[in-house]
């Protein structure tokens, strides 16, 4: 008896190609909790051994340097956070088999675009549906 998996459109990645996008994702994954550990480390000093914070001596202009700095690392560490989040999303999605499917038009994501952007949840058409749609 002939396989039909051929002429059907496909519903899931394979457990084979899921396992790819696990790899890929658990490499993105220790690199981004590295990276959110160090700009933790900026805003709490602990990677630091000076006195930068107890020393009197500074100047308004250094203050505000250094102020403006910690709320860009804030910022950074923040959006790094939901990175994070969004990879273990995207692993918990892997383990439930649903993942790379879109969440708005059931298709399969491209693997190309996965590759690039492992916690996608839509395709580029439902993208651009959805940027429309908020438009009117």
């Amino acid at each position: 008896m002939a396989d039909n998996k051929n002429s059907e459109p496909q519903v899931r990645y394979s457990d084979e190609e899921l396992q790819e996008f696990k790899a890929i994702i658990l490499d993105m994954l220790e690199k981004a909790k590295a990276e959110y550990k160090s700009l933790r480390g900026i805003i709490t000093h602990e990677d630091s051994n000076d006195i930068d914070d107890t020393c009197p001596t500074f100047k308004a202009m250094e203050e505000g340097a250094a102020t403006l700095s910690k709320e860009e690392a804030g910022a950074l560490a923040q959006r790094q956070y939901k990175f994070i989040q969004n990879l273990e999303a995207a692993l918990i999605r892997i383990e439930n088999k649903t993942y790379g499917v879109c969440r708005v038009t059931g298709k399969l994501i491209p693997k190309e675009r996965l590759r690039l952007v492992p916690h996608a949840t839509l395709t580029i058409e439902a993208k651009e549906m959805l940027a429309k749609q908020g438009k009117n």
